[in-house]
């Protein structure tokens, strides 16, 4: 139904209500509508349980509450325990006392920052040091965490083991992390991780695996998030595998549907094996034909015999000279020596590659194909009247099986195997296809599948749809017919009044008529008839002068419908 049709009937059914059902339906809109915003605007909050109060503090602990009215009594300010660890005061005092209170250091059990380096202490020792600083890094990462949505409260404890010389033998430092959680709220395993990775970026030396979550019942939080990440990677690993599958099994089906007679006489199923497993490579590949970037030669040269020094062993022999006249005939010695360096310029590439997300491993393929149906001959060489199924020859097989192959991808070396049958589908039906009730239903499901989740917007649509015509229109019949009975009851009074007053006007009507006839000397020939005739007349030309738009409508009505009659009853005579 259209909106403005139902804009129409919503404004017709107002129309239709009386004074006292329009003020009902008004008033009852009005409150629907103040109840909802004070829902909207309305806090469940302890303050408005003192009029006039607001909240000092909450959630503190049984001693800090005792802290907070002793201060409060102290000051003489009124004020209201509305729950454990709620303290409200007048509205006009509270940030007053707020300021007031913190500046006395309550609550105490607040969290330690780095502020406690603000005071400095002598004679501090260096475990003094290490144990502040520990604590005011908790307390500063407790904060921190706090400031997410989901948490009220965070607790965090952090152990650093001593450090030793050995490297080997250091210890890893952990922390441990208490969360309390808002009612009606989760954390994400997102927020777990960067709450993890938060706190270990916070602390020297420490991962994310050796910080602990639990919440404020002691569960554990954060320890199935890897369970749930291996599991999403399988769900994707399969959903990529069956889909890959899918893909070369059409692939097949579309490939021989026109060479078989129809996708109801071929059928494939492939099986895929897939190597998951991805491996980064690194290689450096250098250049043989680099430029020279620097050279360097050097060359000796040496003739003639070098004149001998004295030398040897110490003693007399040693210490005598040369004797002249003894030297050696012989050509003098010739020595020269050259050696060149040569420095290339390095021309280094290095590559950095990634395995695919699913290398396949293997692949088998089984395909089943229908044969040819023909209307056999029997013994007397007469035409048979029902199908016979006849198989495909070898050749034709063999030309299958080289297409789904080529279809496929086939490789021998990966051990890839692909089987192609021929058998008889069943059943047929008479023209020798295949009974389409099975691919009727393939299309069914495939059409009406994804519009599965649509189907709730329709029932709501129809319950809808159903109300509107169950309740609204009988309401808004019989309010209208209410309405029709009010109005005539306040006719009927009237009516019976107008007849009263009829009634005696036609006495009167009569009497005139008769004194004016005894005046006028009218006896018993006196023609009534005529004379209703000549008043109708006038009566006539009076309303054709008043409404002569109506009159002459009236008038081509009246010939239309004698001509009509006319015809009708020319048609029967004949």
């Amino acid at each position: 139904m259209e909106l403005r049709t139902l804009l129409n009937q919503i404004a017709t059914l107002i129309q239709n209500l009386t004074l006292r059902q329009k003020i009902v339906a008004a008033v009852s809109i009005v409150v629907l509508i103040g109840f909802l915003v004070f829902l909207t605007l309305y806090k469940n909050s302890t303050s408005s349980k003192g009029s006039g109060y607001s909240v000092l503090f909450e959630n503190t602990t049984a001693g800090d509450s005792a802290l907070i009215i002793q201060q409060l009594e102290k000051e003489k300010v009124p004020y209201k325990i509305l729950n454990e660890g709620t303290i409200a005061v007048p509205t006009e005092m509270v940030h007053k006392q707020r300021i007031s209170i913190a500046a006395q250091g309550i609550p105490k059990n607040s969290k330690v920052g780095f502020e406690i380096f603000d005071k400095t202490e002598f004679g501090a020792t260096d475990f003094e040091q290490k144990i502040k600083y520990i604590r005011a890094l908790e307390g500063e990462l407790a904060r921190t965490i706090e400031s997410l949505g989901p948490i009220s409260n965070a607790s965090v404890h952090i152990a650093i083991p001593k450090e030793t010389v050995f490297a080997q033998k250091q210890a890893a430092p952990t922390a441990s992390i208490v969360l309390n959680i808002r009612p009606s709220m989760n954390l994400s395993v997102k927020q777990i991780v960067g709450i993890k990775n938060l706190v270990a970026a916070s602390v020297s030396n420490l991962t994310a695996e050796n910080v602990s979550i639990v919440n404020q019942d002691g569960e554990p939080l954060g320890d199935e998030q890897s369970n749930i990440f291996q599991g999403e990677l399988v769900k994707s690993q399969m959903r990529y595998k069956k889909e890959f599958e899918h893909n070369v099994e059409q692939k097949i089906i579309n490939v021989l549907a026109p060479v078989i007679g129809g996708v109801d006489k071929v059928n494939a199923k492939v099986t895929i094996d897939f190597d998951f497993s991805q491996q980064d490579y690194v290689s450096e590949i250098y250049d043989p034909n680099s430029v020279p970037r620097s050279e360097q030669s050097v060359e000796e040269k040496r003739e003639g015999k070098e004149p001998q020094d004295v030398g040897g062993v110490p003693g007399a022999i040693s210490n005598i000279g040369p004797v002249q006249g003894l030297e050696s005939n012989k050509k003098g010695e010739t020595y020269q020596k050259s050696s060149t360096t040569t420095n290339y310029e390095i021309s280094k590439k290095v590559v950095n590659s990634k395995d695919e997300f699913a290398k396949v491993k293997r692949l088998t393929a089984a395909v089943v194909v229908d044969g040819v149906y023909k209307y056999g001959v029997d013994a007397d060489g007469k035409k048979k009247s029902e199908l016979e199924y006849f198989p495909l020859t070898k050749d034709q097989m063999d030309a299958i099986r080289d297409v789904v192959r080529q279809t496929v991808g086939y490789n021998q070396a990966r051990g890839d195997e692909v089987t192609v049958s021929n058998f008889e589908f069943k059943p047929l039906s008479s023209d020798g296809t295949r009974a389409p009730t099975k691919d009727l239903m393939d299309k069914v499901t495939n059409y009406v599948g994804p519009l599965v989740p649509l189907l709730k917007y329709v029932i709501v649509g129809i319950l809808l749809f159903a109300f509107y015509k169950k309740v609204i229109i009988p309401f808004s019949q019989k309010m209208v017919e209410t309405k029709l009975d009010d109005f005539e009851d306040e006719i009927e009074p009237i009516t019976a009044h107008e007849e009263e007053g009829a009634e005696d006007t036609l006495e009167k009507f009569r009497q005139a008529r008769k004194k004016v006839e005894d005046q006028l000397g009218i006896g018993q020939d006196f023609n009534e008839e005529a004379l209703k005739y000549d008043v109708l007349l006038e009566k006539l030309k009076h309303v054709a002068e008043q409404k002569s738009e109506e009159f002459a409508a009236l008038l081509q009505s009246m010939i239309r419908n004698e001509g009509d009659y006319e015809k009708n009853s020319s048609k029967d005579l004949t």
